[in-house]
């Protein structure tokens, strides 16, 4: 089984932490191969931003997709998510809808952590979109930017760790996810310090796509996440436009 991940930051470190907590739960037949946006955002934080990684997204798909069995998003607004679903023939799962989904089979109600206040509405507005809303406890959000992830690790680690628990303690959180690329492989060296489970969504989402991969369920022949049947499209790469147009 062979597994894509894709990364449309543009920050190589970020795919590293990705590609760690990938190996860390993947089965021993499983190939991991890790993507890098070459054009976009250093790592989103804004609306904006996620709108130029859409684009990157679809074209690290197209162009590295196809002898693949499967494909995790490794950016955690699950971006381009359904646009994926729509144009490849295998399963695609986002980091966050899988964190979110794992948390619904251990607890009543989740916690989510992320970087920045900007980004707290996006993250609220994801977990409706998704159709969680009722089971959400809360978003907690970091005063640090996730470069610090990779430059003060300690820093960074203190912070989630202190988000966690107020989710826990003034929220009711009986799960938290870590909601940021940037924090992949973080959960297990926080693990021993809180009462809750806490979730990657890397981790989660390679778990449930090699399960997806491995029960081969086709893909839909109706309905809004069918083969589009061809789309002709201009002013992007010979690889993006041939998966527009629904050919190899």
């Amino acid at each position: 089984m062979k597994l894509l991940l894709v990364n449309p930051n543009t920050t190589q470190a970020v795919t590293d932490a990705v590609l760690r907590a990938a190996r860390a739960v993947a089965g021993p037949g499983t190939e991991l191969k890790a993507v890098t946006g070459s054009f976009g955002p250093a790592v989103i934080g804004s609306r904006a931003e996620n709108a130029l990684a859409q684009h990157s997204v679809l074209q690290l798909v197209a162009d590295h997709a196809g002898d693949c069995d499967a494909v995790v998003l490794a950016v955690s607004l699950d971006t381009g998510l359904w646009a994926c679903r729509e144009l490849l023939p295998v399963p695609v799962v986002g980091m966050t809808e899988a964190g979110l989904l794992m948390g619904c089979n251990v607890a009543t109600r989740i916690g989510v952590v992320t970087y920045g206040q900007r980004m707290g509405p996006l993250y609220r507005e994801l977990v409706e979109d998704h159709g969680l809303a009722s089971r959400l406890a809360g978003i907690a959000t970091l005063a640090v930017p996730p470069e610090l992830s990779f430059s003060d690790p300690q820093q960074v680690l203190d912070a989630t760790l202190a988000a966690a628990r107020q989710l826990v303690e003034r929220d009711g959180a009986e799960a938290v996810l870590l909601a940021g690329a940037a924090m992949a492989a973080m959960a297990p060296s926080l693990q021993p310090h809180i009462d809750v489970p806490l979730l990657d969504g890397v981790a989660c989402a390679v778990v449930l796509a090699e399960a997806q991969a491995a029960l081969k369920l086709p893909k839909a022949r109706c309905g809004s996440v069918s083969p589009t049947g061809g789309r002709t499209v201009r002013g992007v790469s010979p690889s993006l436009t041939a998966l527009f147009a629904g050919r190899p």
